[in-house]
């Protein structure tokens, strides 16, 4: 009976990975390696423990097993109650730069080395040197708005 539990719970362990291989992390490939293993490991020990009759029907089994759960998996679209369907269009300081201009001074809350936040018109924004780094506390004046970036440079 153990014998039975054994194969059985490596073939049902090695589809279960391949399934996630497939669908889940794909790319990874070593959960499909393992799988595989599983379940060659699981074909092997039928043959071993119930002889060459029974282990062919195994190997013909399982094979039928792997394509159903594939063809299920693919056409319920089971996939797609896992996959994000939603996205993130937003942008850093997205329409909040239209009050800043060229010119305009505030005081720097990190250290810039060389993007960090600073604060412009009581606003805090994330702000970019052109290189140089500056500490925390330090005046700044805005040189450049260029496509949501702001550059700054300490003001002597």
């Amino acid at each position: 009976m153990i014998e039975w539990i054994t194969v059985l719970s490596l073939l049902v362990f090695g589809l279960a990975l391949v399934v996630a291989e497939i669908i889940f992390v794909p790319g990874t490939t070593l959960v499909g390696v393992l799988g595989f293993a599983f379940l060659i490991l699981g074909v092997g020990l039928s043959f071993r423990y119930f002889g060459s009759e029974v282990g062919w029907i195994t190997v013909g089994s399982t094979s039928v097993a792997s394509g159903a759960i594939l063809y299920y998996a693919f056409s319920a679209n089971v996939w797609g109650k896992f996959s994000l369907k939603t996205s993130n269009n937003g942008k850093v300081n997205e329409g909040e730069l239209d009050e800043l201009k060229v010119g305009t001074e505030g005081q720097t809350l990190s250290t810039l080395r060389p993007v960090g936040k600073a604060e412009l018109n009581n606003k805090i924004f994330e702000v970019k040197t052109q290189g140089e780094y500056i500490d925390s506390g330090t005046r700044i004046r805005v040189i450049k708005i260029l496509s949501n970036q702001i550059f700054v440079e300490p003001i002597n």
